[in-house]
């Protein structure tokens, strides 16, 4: 009996008559319930949306679906129960873990005022020495010197020839064998009219023979700074022939920024350390701060007076001044800590329950790896001080909105009046109320000035007396500044 093999076309065609009654039969069996209707992937469960938002620019909100008007993207959804409780971003423990955050508290400490600015060595233009030709004359000889020679007090620098006091001082002498005392007075008072000094007159009353000719000698030690003197020139009365600049002390010249100004007084204590003396450090002080700023780089020119005995403090050398101010009370985060945007500077709080939030904060100055913080962090906050931009990033990309300078003061949940704080002098106290010279108070845009302060409690004053310099907090409760919190701060 022989076997019929089919060919490729009936084999194909028998599959897909298959096909069809396969679905048919699949419609059927689902519509008689043997098996379940395929159904769309389960959804949510039932939350609530607060808005939607584009993850590129999460601070625009939308109030229904779509399509982004910014990106070729659909809008994401913000629920009600991502908000819960205080604002901020949640991120799983093991993720923060791996991101290597680290946190630090925001303190109530002591800050030493330091600047570290650079410098470069100058002469002391106090310490200069200008020589000239005290008669018209001719140039005899010259010790071969050249500007850039250090010489020492009295040391030659040119004979000069002058023909007219030759001539005098042989009538000096004429008039002094008279014995008139009063004709030889006027003869010695015209050789000084002629530019000769008291020593020169006095030789030649010594030695009683005219001495026509003068060796011009340095005032000071120093270095030679100009030199226009040589063999066989002629010289005219006031003609500079010299300029000789001391070297027993130089100048530091630093640029301090203009922010730091304030900090910089003459007088002021400075230790400078120079890249030719590694490990050593000179002391000096501030002479002068020169009274007009460089337009370009925006800093103020420091005038720093160093002494230089042992003369290895040379002219041209580059330096950094390091000025100590006094400790002032301030509340104090880890530099690291504080991330600077161009427009603001912000910080990261880490809040409970594992939340995270960015913070506006006003900072101050930097010392020693810690910055003061001027407003728009509390004392005891804790701060996220390694791994802060990326948890920034997270917090920009989820549309978590930075808090407020104006929100900072007031506990979150207190349900209290917001605080502030600042620092100021005690110039009047009594039971109920003290009355504060203070520093600017940024967040209610106060500037420095003299205010009085309610005090509801005598004992927050206890131990203080005017005089006295604190750092207070205080609300305006009622519309009343109250003092909440006084606690002496040390003397600038």
């Amino acid at each position: 009996m022989s076997r019929l093999t089919p060919s490729k076309p009936q084999l194909g065609a028998a599959a897909a008559v298959l096909l069809v009654v396969g679905a048919g039969a699949g419609y059927g069996l689902s519509k008689l319930g043997a098996f379940p209707a395929a159904s769309p992937p389960a959804a949510k469960a039932d939350r609530k949306v607060l808005y939607w938002y584009d993850p590129m620019f999460p601070a625009q909100r939308f109030d229904k679906p779509g399509k982004s008007p910014f990106m070729d993207m659909q809008l994401a959804p913000r629920y009600a129960d991502e908000a819960q409780g205080e604002p901020g971003l949640s991120i799983d423990p093991g993720r923060v873990q791996a991101l290597g955050v680290r946190l630090a508290r925001a303190r109530q400490g002591s800050l030493q005022s330091e600047i570290n600015v650079p410098g470069v060595l100058d002469f002391n233009g106090r310490d200069l020495s200008i020589v000239q030709a005290r008669a018209s004359g001719f140039v005899q000889s010259a010790p071969r010197r050249a500007p850039g020679d250090v010489v020492g007090s009295g040391a030659a620098l040119a004979t000069v020839l002058v023909p007219d006091w030759a001539a005098a001082q042989a009538e000096f002498l004429a008039v002094r064998r008279t014995g008139d005392a009063r004709l030889t007075q006027a003869a010695r008072q015209r050789l000084a009219l002629l530019g000769m000094s008291s020593a020169a007159i006095a030789a030649v009353e010594r030695t009683g023979r005219p001495q026509a000719t003068v060796t011009i000698t340095a005032p000071t030690g120093g270095v030679i700074r100009t030199l226009s003197v040589r063999p066989g020139m002629t010289v005219s009365q006031g003609q500079t022939l010299a300029e000789i600049n001391g070297l027993s002390t130089v100048w530091l010249n630093a640029a301090v920024p203009e922010a730091l100004a304030g900090q910089l007084r003459p007088g002021q204590a400075v230790q400078v350390t120079l890249a030719a003396f590694p490990g050593e450090r000179f002391g000096g002080r501030v002479s002068a701060v020169l009274p007009e700023a460089v337009a370009e780089s925006r800093t103020l020119t420091a005038r720093i007076e160093l002494p230089n005995g042992s003369g290895r403090l040379r002219p041209g050398m580059f330096g950094q001044a390091i000025l100590q101010g006094g400790a002032t009370a301030a509340l104090l985060v880890p530099s690291e800590a504080v991330i600077r945007t161009g427009r603001r500077t912000l910080v990261m709080l880490a809040l409970p329950g594992g939340r995270y939030r960015p913070a506006e904060v006003q900072v101050g100055r930097e010392s020693g790896g810690q910055t003061e913080v001027l407003s728009g962090l509390r004392a005891d906050e804790q701060v996220v001080a390694s791994g802060q931009f990326l948890l920034d990033s997270e917090a920009s990309l989820a549309g978590v909105q930075a808090r407020r300078l104006t929100e900072s003061r007031a506990a979150p949940g207190s349900g209290g009046p917001t605080q502030y704080e600042t620092t100021g002098r005690i110039e009047r106290l009594d039971a109920r109320s003290v009355t504060f010279s203070h520093e600017p108070v940024p967040a209610l845009q106060w500037p420095a000035m003299t205010m009085t302060f309610a005090l509801p409690d005598p004992a927050l004053a206890r131990g203080l007396k005017v005089g006295d310099r604190v750092r207070f907090a205080f609300d305006q409760a009622g519309g009343a500044p109250t003092v909440r919190h006084l606690q002496k701060a040390p003397a600038p």
